[in-house]
């Protein structure tokens, strides 16, 4: 029979969220709600180099090509504050980047990553943000 854990860093195999709740699996049937998970499986979370400075450092981009729901529950995952949302991607600092890429973030340059969200009809443009 299969114990339930609580799940570590690399101890189980995640499951994508069911119901914005996170799954762990353990042995081949046994499921248990853990919250979030300390990192993220089947996302595709992009994240470009840290070379925008703003505020006296250098920020990176966090963004997803496929969702919202899976940028925002990475984010929260992660740690990283609803109040670093910029309509579709979030800022993100250098000191973080490691941990985002150690997360599941994808590591890409800028061209891909806006290329990718474009393609994902995610991109909200500087246009569409001052409402023109």
């Amino acid at each position: 029979m299969n114990k339930l854990v609580a799940v570590v860093a690399g101890s189980a195999q995640h499951t994508p969220r069911v119901n914005s709740t996170w799954f762990c699996r353990v042995g081949s049937n046994a499921i248990r709600s853990v919250g979030v998970a300390p990192r993220i499986a089947n996302m595709t979370v992009l994240i470009d180099q840290p070379i925008w400075p703003a505020h006296g450092m250098l920020w990176a981009h966090i963004v997803s090509d496929s969702s919202l729901n899976e940028l925002h529950a990475f984010a929260a995952a992660a740690g990283i504050p609803p109040r670093a949302f910029d309509h579709d991607h979030y800022d993100v600092p250098e000191s973080k980047w490691n941990d985002l890429v150690a997360q599941g973030a994808h590591p890409v340059g800028v061209r891909e990553l806006v290329e990718r969200l474009q393609a994902s009809g995610l991109r909200v443009t500087q246009r569409e943000k001052r409402g023109l």
